[in-house]
């Protein structure tokens, strides 16, 4: 591990300065030593109270890094670096997120296979493609191979990705403890999900249920709440008529002013005319007078003929189309309301393919009705759209023709076809999306989630109210079952009757320490595995577990839990937990709930939330929008330093746009700090010792800098401990310019003295001055330019500026000195260096003579660094100075108001 320097000394040895500096090679060379010497290595023996511990979010391992990641981290890396600085022993792991659909997918089109559950696993399989052929492969022409061979290759696909990713952290700087790891497909990931979830189990937290859902007809999955997204989707309204199977019901309605047509037709208005036969209502507001005259009639469906009820639900909305819809089992999740509230029927006809059922339903019993539906059996939706569009045209029940609509539609985030609803089996979590009162607090769960985010600290705190509103508008619980293949499996069996039938209710669970367990090839204890699947036997869960089922439990997977007690221990709670703002409601909130069921406690103290990056069009860069940039190319055309500079600039919580301009200022900064660190540090002379005695600064342009350097030091440090890097970057930044323009260049003659025409102790005063700035600023820097500043750090320390304390205000609080006397002068320089660049004549020209005009209150500033202006101004005849009253609300400006140059030093010589 690497040791923390001593910067007590106020004396250090001369700076050994390379000849030639330089930025490129920086992130090899101290790659290297940061590995070598350990220096991001986590301080084991470390208390609790004496740890940072950082919930570092684990990248999806789905191919390549983009900069949007570098963003994110650069800022949660400038955190770690700026704690390890304070004293903190900073626990700052890197998980791989390796299991999921991303996964799933990259492998289908790498390797151009599939998988098929029925098949017996392959020795030693080679894959029919590698690399960009795989990607040409449609689906359909995929190899099918087995689960378990499958698996194979998304580990081994996984590793190599991994392998790139660490690559491109480590030159990015991330002083990442490489040695505290985690996969959430690794064994140790397993055993922690696995555990998690049989302790949900046994406290009434988890259940299974049968009950409509929405799925996802690519992948053949279920979809929990929190990955739905909304996007529009054109389709067509097509009104329909249905039938009042009573006359004279529909007679007296009509009378009263309900919409009847024809004298027996009530028309409704949809999207989804291929769901027809799956009506079982037809719902309208129990407040619409048009309606109310129908509730508890009856109507028979077009085309179908199938009869169903009237009804009034307070969901349905009646300035929407004709104010009345049919209730489908099922269209959305209004009708799943809908079905359950009115206790309907269940008269599903779609399969999880997206296609209708094969059988005729029992429910249609007409022979014109069943002769229509064998028309559409097995077909897609859109091709049983067509066909019963068709059927309602030359029966007359289409009114008019179908008018074009977008409307909004729920996908899987990571879907591209709208998401159907079926009925299936699937475990859930309780999330306080049902009511539901938590046993160990005696207080309604969601009530006690929306208190967990009360307390945790967001950083911005505007982003709490993203995770309240999620919360509260939460109507179901975590579904964390998925019908996939590359995840954590459930840890379940279930025992068949003698029949040979799966009873789903008898759960066989396994012991905590016999974790992790593979359902489908393990056998539970008192079983042999030639009871598979027989009467009287059992038959092994599955579906896995849902991604964000395992990542939820990062926190715990990085400090140890149920496998390094003593980590765990010191590591837990965590301090910070950095994000992104997208996934609020899906990483933070279900992190929140594990921590809250297994620890009755936030997870971490802070939330850091980054804004999304934009491309020039103000878009949301990202790889499903194919708008992103890889950041490798930009590393090593900038320097890591210049892209971290660009990070670093932005706010946590707010937007920034991707801005190659801002990473050339950054590249800009990156090399000033090297030059005028070399200038500043040895201009006492090749063989001279640094002098870092604040008590050897005399003169008052001198005290000034060091005053102003105390109030960057405060405004930097409070900014870091609130979370907001992109002040400190600031005010650190402005300062170094200020110091590097004007200081530097008034106080250069002073420090070099090759003449002697300055004191020793003036001298000595300025050259300390530099010393102590330079030490500073660029400790000051290190968390957002870690290369620059080691560079220049190891000129003239020992050990590793990233393991230096951070600057402090002891030892320079005893320097009294005016800020302004700094900003005076500088305001004189800016205006005398103005003169000769309006001139256009060299900066070495020499003033002949010059008059100054400055402010009333800034005069006895100026008289004081008179010397110092003069020689860094050139100044060799008389320097008069003219001062003027500043009105209260006028800008105090300093001018030349009269001059003469002389000849600049070149045509001197030629003369």
């Amino acid at each position: 591990m690497g040791e923390r320097p001593d910067t007590t000394a106020t004396s250090v040895p001369a700076p050994k300065v390379p000849e030639r500096v330089g930025a490129e090679g920086l992130e090899a060379k101290w790659g290297k030593t940061w590995e070598e010497d350990g220096v991001y290595a986590f301080d084991r023996t470390a208390v609790r109270e004496q740890v940072y511990s950082i919930d570092t979010p684990p990248p999806t391992v789905s191919g390549s890094l983009h900069v949007g990641h570098v963003f994110s981290y650069t800022h949660t890396d400038v955190v770690a670096r700026f704690q390890r600085m304070t004293g903190k022993a900073v626990f700052y792991p890197m998980g791989w997120d390796d299991n999921g659909l991303p996964t799933e997918r990259r492998v289908q089109n790498y390797y151009g296979v599939r998988v098929d559950p029925s098949l017996p696993y392959v020795e030693d399989f080679v894959p029919p493609h590698e690399g960009g052929e795989g990607k040409s492969i449609k689906a359909r022409d995929q190899q099918p191979i087995s689960r378990k061979n499958f698996v194979e290759l998304c580990e081994r696909l996984t590793v190599e990705d991994e392998a790139q990713f660490e690559a491109l952290w480590r030159y990015l700087g991330l002083s990442v403890d490489w040695k505290q790891n985690y996969q959430t497909i690794g064994k140790r990931a397993r055993k922690i999900a696995q555990a998690a979830f049989l302790r949900n189990l046994e406290r009434g937290e988890a259940y299974q249920s049968e009950a409509p859902g929405l799925w996802d007809i690519t992948f053949q999955t279920a979809v929990a709440q929190a990955e739905l997204e909304s996007r529009e989707y054109p389709g067509f309204y097509h009104r329909l008529a249905f039938h009042l199977c009573d006359a004279d019901a529909g007679a007296k309605a009509a009378a009263l002013g309900a919409p009847i047509e024809n004298g027996q037709d009530v028309c409704i208005e949809t999207t989804r005319p291929e769901l027809l036969a799956a009506c079982v209502a037809l719902v309208a507001h129990p407040d619409d007078e048009r309606y109310k005259p129908l509730f508890g009639t009856k109507v028979a469906s077009p085309v179908y003929g199938v009869e169903v009820p009237v009804l009034a639900h307070p969901a349905a909305e009646m300035d929407k189309g004709a104010g009345i819809a049919m209730c489908c089992t099922f269209g959305d999740t209004t009708d799943i309301d809908w079905w359950r509230d009115l206790e309907l029927p269940l008269r599903a006809i779609l399969r999880k393919d997206g296609r209708i059922q094969a059988e005729t339903p029992e429910w249609i019993v007409s022979d014109g009705g069943r002769e229509a539906f064998a028309e559409i059996a097995g077909k897609t939706t859109f091709s049983a759209r067509e066909a019963v569009v068709a059927r309602l045209r030359e029966s007359g029940e289409l009114r008019g023709e179908p008018v074009k609509t977008v409307r909004q539609t729920n996908f899987f985030e990571k879907g591209d076809k709208p998401l159907e609803i079926v009925t299936s089996r699937q475990w859930y979590i309780r999330n306080g999306g049902k009511p539901w009162t938590n046993p160990a607090s005696r207080l309604d769960l969601n009530e006690e989630l929306v208190g967990r985010g009360r307390d945790l600290k967001f950083h911005p705190d505007f982003m709490r109210v993203r995770y309240e509103n999620w919360v509260t508008g939460l109507n179901n619980d975590w579904l964390v079952s998925r019908q996939r293949f590359f995840g954590v499996p459930f840890p379940l069996w279930y025992e068949v009757d003698e029949n040979g039938e799966v009873d789903y209710s008898k759960v066989i669970t396994p012991r905590e320490d016999a974790l992790p367990v593979d359902p489908s090839t393990d056998a539970p204890a008192g079983y042999s595995e030639e009871q598979r699947g027989k009467a009287g036997g059992f038959v092994g869960e599955l579906d896995i577990m849902d991604t964000w089922a395992t990542s939820s439990l990062s926190p715990e997977l990085a400090c140890g839990w149920l496998h390094d007690e003593d980590l765990f221990e010191r590591t837990y709670p965590m301090d910070l937990r950095p994000q992104g703002q997208d996934i609020i409601r899906t990483w933070l909130f279900s992190t929140v709930v594990r921590a809250n069921l297994e620890f009755g406690a936030l997870p971490w103290q802070h939330a850091g939330i980054s804004g999304w990056i934009l491309d020039p069009d103000h878009k949301k860069m990202s790889k499903s929008k194919g708008n992103v940039v890889t950041p490798m190319g930009l590393l090593e055309k900038y320097g890591s330093d210049a892209v971290r500079y660009w990070a670093a600039s932005a706010r946590l919580g707010l937007d920034a746009t991707f801005d190659e301009a801002q990473m050339k200022i950054g590249r800009r900064l990156a090399i000033k700090v090297l030059n005028a660190s070399k200038f500043a540090l040895t201009m006492g002379g090749e063989n001279t010792a640094l002098d870092l005695d604040p008590a050897r600064i005399s003169l008052e342009l001198d005290r000034s800098v060091i005053a102003e350097l105390r109030r960057v030091i405060s405004v930097a440090s409070d900014a870091l401990a609130a979370y907001d890097h992109s002040r400190a970057l600031e005010v650190t930044e402005s300062f170094f310019w200020t110091f590097c323009d004007d200081y530097l260049e008034l106080v250069k003659e002073r420090a070099y003295n090759r003449d002697g025409k300055w004191a020793e102790d003036e001298a000595v005063s300025a050259r300390t001055v530099l010393a102590i700035v330079i030490d500073t600023v660029i400790r000051l820097l290190a968390p957002f330019l870690p290369y620059v500043t080691e560079e220049v750090w190891s000129w003239y320390r020992p050990g590793s500026i990233h393991r230096a304390p951070w600057p402090t205000l002891e030892g320079l609080e005893d320097v009294a000195g005016d800020p302004e006397v700094l900003r005076a002068a500088s305001a004189a320089l800016i205006a005398l260096r103005r003169v000769k660049s309006e001139a256009k004549v060299s900066p070495r020209t020499p003033f002949l003579k010059v008059s100054l005009e400055v402010p009333q209150a800034s005069k006895a500033a100026i008289e004081g660094v008179l010397a110092d202006l003069s020689a860094a101004s050139k100044v060799e005849g008389p320097f008069e100075l003219v001062s003027y009253e500043a009105a209260e609300d006028g800008e105090a400006e300093t001018r030349v108001v009269s001059f003469e140059l002389g000849e600049a030093p070149a045509k001197r010589k030629k003369a």
